[in-house]
């Protein structure tokens, strides 16, 4: 495999499609030593297949507002690959959302899923519709335009759709419920993320943070130390960073930090229970901002303009967007003496500052592997639908932690070096590509 080649190629073929690339070129780099031991994988030109979607879907969402206006957005479905199962991944809305970032998502989606053991394919789907400021009115007519468009490419062992950013719970329910009248059936095993009186997992809106906490605790395991009493950096505050929050001070951490676009909140004495459950009110308010914590709690100081990497931690959790800490916010975090940094967003981290915490020597673990707790929930609920029963909070839970150790185990297996070291982004593309390209190959050209 010739790594410049196809980057080389893929640019041509899709040009200015930055975070897509990003994420190819970063999966290639990992894997291409262990490809080209494999000759039958490049025979069958897994690589030439494997980074560019099954297919695309490109549809219009026409909308009322609330003063009668017409308002239209664009909507997307990614159905990436399908060699280990329907194709499985969130829904964004946000009004930064291309077909660029959706393509980048459904391809870290079908590793990521390949490292849960479940059956599941990689998609991602979404709109560039913005939910900041509109009323529960709007989200709701556009929530049902939107599946209005989806409903007929979307299925149980099909493609099953979830939230994702700007799509929670509530917007899962608007879009169930159009399904269940457009389709003229109660299939509750179509989406996940579902409310728990109608089809949902328990703890899944908190499990991808439950789910990354998990995670990182076995790394710190495995260098020898513990969490208790470490000082945590989350950006975020949606379900995410909410659920990372709490399962970090569950095992003793101290959340001294949660960020928005507006600044940052310094919390020098660690998150209460009650902060972290106000964080689950400034995601509904819908105006995506932080600052009212400040002025709701005493002890907790607003910087406008600043990320949570300007507060000193020992662990940094990036749990809101792509690309939100960068080489510059690399070098803060190192200088205020951070030692591991775990992406709990989808390629969270720049490859500048993926590289200032490799050179550095510090443990750095990637989103496809630490935040695989939410589609991992999302699977253990798609179980539960299609046995139709319903588990405890107690089995799911231990069911998450017991996918994320295999996960962790997966990514030492294929990411440890000669000097015992732990390379977290090899281990993690390896342990994915592996299994996927091993399913391709099985199947066949098709």
């Amino acid at each position: 495999m010739d790594v410049k080649k196809i980057m080389a190629d893929l640019e041509q073929k899709h040009p200015g499609e930055k975070e897509y690339l990003q994420a190819v070129h970063e999966v290639l780099e990992s894997i291409e030593e262990v490809y080209n031991q494999h000759p039958e994988f490049e025979k069958a030109k897994i690589v030439e297949r494997i980074v560019e979607p099954d297919r695309i879907f490109t549809f219009r969402v026409t909308w009322v507002d609330d003063a009668g206006n017409v308002q239209t957005n664009l909507g997307y479905r990614v159905q990436f690959n399908a060699a280990i199962g329907p194709y499985k991944g969130g829904l964004r809305f946000h009004k930064a959302v291309t077909p660029s970032m959706l393509k980048f998502l459904g391809f870290e989606q079908t590793f990521k899923n390949a490292l849960t053991t479940l059956p599941m394919g990689g998609g991602k789907g979404g709109s560039d519709f913005d939910p900041v400021g509109k009323s529960d009115a709007e989200i709701m007519r556009f929530c049902q335009a939107f599946m209005l468009e989806l409903w007929q490419i979307i299925g149980k062992d099909t493609d099953v759709p979830a939230g994702d950013v700007g799509v929670g719970g509530r917007e899962i329910g608007y879009m169930f419920g159009m399904y269940t009248k457009l389709a003229r059936e109660y299939n509750v095993g179509v989406l996940t993320g579902k409310g728990i009186n109608w089809g949902g997992s328990l703890i899944r809106p908190e499990a991808t943070g439950y789910g990354a906490l998990y995670f990182v605790e076995h790394m710190l395991h495995k260098a020898g130390k513990d969490i208790k009493g470490k000082t945590v950096a989350i950006s975020g505050f949606g379900n995410v960073a909410w659920g990372a929050a709490q399962k970090a001070t569950e095992l003793g951490a101290k959340v001294v930090a949660v960020s928005g676009p507006d600044g940052v909140c310094h919390i020098p004495a660690g998150m209460t229970n009650d902060m972290i459950d106000y964080m689950l009110e400034l995601r509904a308010s819908n105006n995506n901002v932080v600052a009212p914590m400040a002025q709701k709690f005493s002890g907790v100081t607003f910087t406008a303009g600043k990320k949570a990497w300007s507060i000193k931690c020992d662990i940094a959790l990036p749990s809101a967007f792509q690309n939100e800490c960068d080489g510059n916010d690399a070098k803060e975090l190192l200088a205020n003496g951070t030692w591991c940094v775990a992406e709990v967003s989808n390629m969270g981290c720049t490859p500048e500052a993926i590289k200032a915490f490799q050179d550095a020597k510090i443990m750095f673990a990637p989103g496809k592997a630490v935040n695989a707790g939410g589609v991992a929930t999302s699977g253990l609920e798609m179980t539960q639908n299609a046995m139709h029963i319903s588990w405890t909070e107690a089995e799911v839970d231990a069911k998450l932690h017991q996918i994320m150790e295999s996960i962790h185990e997966a990514c030492v297996k294929y990411g440890t070096k000669k000097d015992g070291s732990v390379n977290y982004v090899d281990g993690a593309n390896i342990a994915g590509f592996m299994k996927v390209a091993n399913a391709m190959l099985e199947q066949g050209l098709i």
